[in-house]
C-alpha cells in the first residue's frame, strides 16, 4: 500500500483532472470530498457518521458532501460542504482530482467524488446537527477489510461493496466510492471478501 509520500506523487497522475458528468445528464448534481490525511507515513481517510436525527441516511457513514447549489461547480460544492459539516477550511485542502461519478439511480443523484490531501491534521469542528462522529481510518486498514458481500438493509438482502472496520460498517454509495479509489491505486489493491454483514 502507498505511503503518504507515494500517494502525494501518484494521485495527480491517477485521478481524473475534471469529472465527466455525461453519464447521467438529467440527474441532480452532488459532490463529496474524500479527505486524505498525509501528515503521517500511513495515509488516513476521513469519513463521517451522520446523526440519527437526519431525514436521509441517518446514522450512516459517509464522506462530507451534498447537493450543489444553483450555479455552483462540483468542486466548490465539495469544499463548501466539507467546511459546513466539518469546519474544514478550503485553503487547507489540496484537491488533486476526481474519481468516476456514482449515479444513485433510486434517488436520481449523480455524486462526484473529489480527493483532497491535507498535509497537516486539521482541528475539526463538526456540525452537531449533521455529524455524530468524525472517523479516521488508515488506508491500509480499509484495503484489508473491504470487499463484496451479501448485505441486509431494511429487510432486503443484496450483494454490494462493504467495508467493516473497527465496528463500523461502510456500504452504499460511500463504499462504491471507496472501492473505486482503492482500485485506482493498483490491480488487486481493492480485492478482498467479507462475510454477510448485518444491517
Amino acid at each position: 500500500m502507498y505511503t503518504s509520500r507515494e500517494l502525494r506523487a501518484a494521485l495527480p497522475v491517477l485521478l481524473l483532472p475534471s469529472p465527466d458528468l455525461s453519464s447521467a445528464p438529467d440527474a441532480a448534481l452532488a459532490s463529496v470530498l474524500v479527505p486524505i490525511l498525509i501528515s503521517t507515513p500511513d495515509p488516513r481517510v476521513v469519513l463521517t457518521k451522520r446523526t440519527d436525527t437526519l431525514s436521509r441516511h441517518a446514522g450512516e457513514i459517509s464522506f462530507p458532501g451534498g447537493l450543489a447549489d444553483d450555479g455552483e461547480d462540483a468542486a466548490s460544492a465539495a469544499l463548501r460542504e466539507a467546511e459546513e459539516e466539518l469546519g474544514l477550511v478550503s485553503k487547507d485542502v489540496r484537491l488533486v482530482g476526481s474519481l468516476p461519478p456514482v449515479h444513485t439511480r433510486v434517488t436520481g443523484i449523480l455524486i462526484v467524488p473529489f480527493v483532497g490531501l491535507l498535509e497537516r491534521d486539521p482541528q475539526f469542528t463538526p456540525n452537531a446537527d449533521e455529524i455524530a462522529e468524525i472517523l479516521e481510518f488508515p488506508l491500509s486498514h480499509l484495503v484489508a477489510h473491504g470487499g463484496e458481500a451479501e448485505f441486509e438493509h431494511e429487510g432486503r438482502s443484496f450483494r454490494t461493496y462493504v467495508y467493516e472496520v473497527d465496528g463500523h460498517v461502510i456500504w452504499g454509495a460511500t463504499a462504491r466510492i471507496l472501492w473505486s479509489f482503492v482500485e485506482l491505486l493498483g490491480p488487486g489493491r481493492g480485492t478482498g471478501s467479507t462475510g454477510a454483514v448485518p444491517a
